[in-house]
Formats: structure tokens, sequence, C-alpha cells
């Protein structure tokens, strides 16, 4: 059973990964595995690796800036802040950042994120 707890935010936390964007962690625990919260910036100019993520949804809140996504079978939509994107499991996706200033948003999944739930799709588009 999962305790009661608090974790604070630390903003030196932020990594990068090869899907071209920066992470910081809010909440990622195998005692919880029923959800994560991440949050995901992408530099101006900027889109991110075609991928999916195999048995788990994903929710994008954008918080701050402009995107450009790709869903699925939809056709691109431009997001910006409070704007809210579902992508089922197992769904091709990539966001863009057109703007001038960094794209920011949550990504929230469900259940949590772990790395081998993420597909690079990229090398089958060649």
């Amino acid at each position: 059973m999962t305790e009661p707890r608090i974790v604070r935010r630390d903003e030196l936390s932020e990594f990068y990964i090869g899907e071209r964007c920066h992470v910081v962690e809010h909440w990622n625990s195998a005692d919880d595995a029923s959800v994560s919260v991440a949050r995901i910036r992408v530099a101006p100019g900027t889109t991110t690796q075609l991928h999916r993520l195999r048995g788990t949804a994903e929710r994008y809140l954008i918080q701050s800036g402009f995107g450009r996504i790709e869903i699925g079978g939809l056709a691109p939509a431009e997001l910006g802040p409070g704007d809210t994107a579902f992508i089922p499991a197992d769904t091709a996706q990539r966001i863009a950042n057109p703007g001038d200033g960094d794209l920011v948003f949550l990504a929230i999944c469900t259940p949590r994120f772990v790395p081998e739930c993420y597909e690079n799709l990229e090398a089958q588009d060649a």
C-alpha cells in the first residue's frame, strides 16, 4: 500500500532525451503504477521523434508555448496553453514547436511511463 507523501519539484532534475525534448519527472513511481506525470520542454524549431507508447495512453496538457501535434490518423492540429491532447495507447505521435519560445506541457501517462513501452517509429519511416 502506498503511504501519503509529498514530492518536491527539483528544476535541476531536467534531462534531455533522444526523443528531442527535455523532461522533468514529477511523478513516476513503481508503487503507484497507474499514472506518471512529467513536464516536457520542446525547444523552438524542434519536432519530437515519431513514436508510440505500447500499452500506455498519454495526455499532453499544454502549459506554455504553441505546438503542432500529429496523433495517429488525425489531421495535424495546433495546440496552445490550456489545450489537452489525448493519445490512446499504441498510437503514433509527435509534436513540433514552430514558435520562438519553448513549448512546455505535462505528459500524463496511464499506466505510468516505463522506458520499455517506448517505440521509435522513425526508423520505420525511412
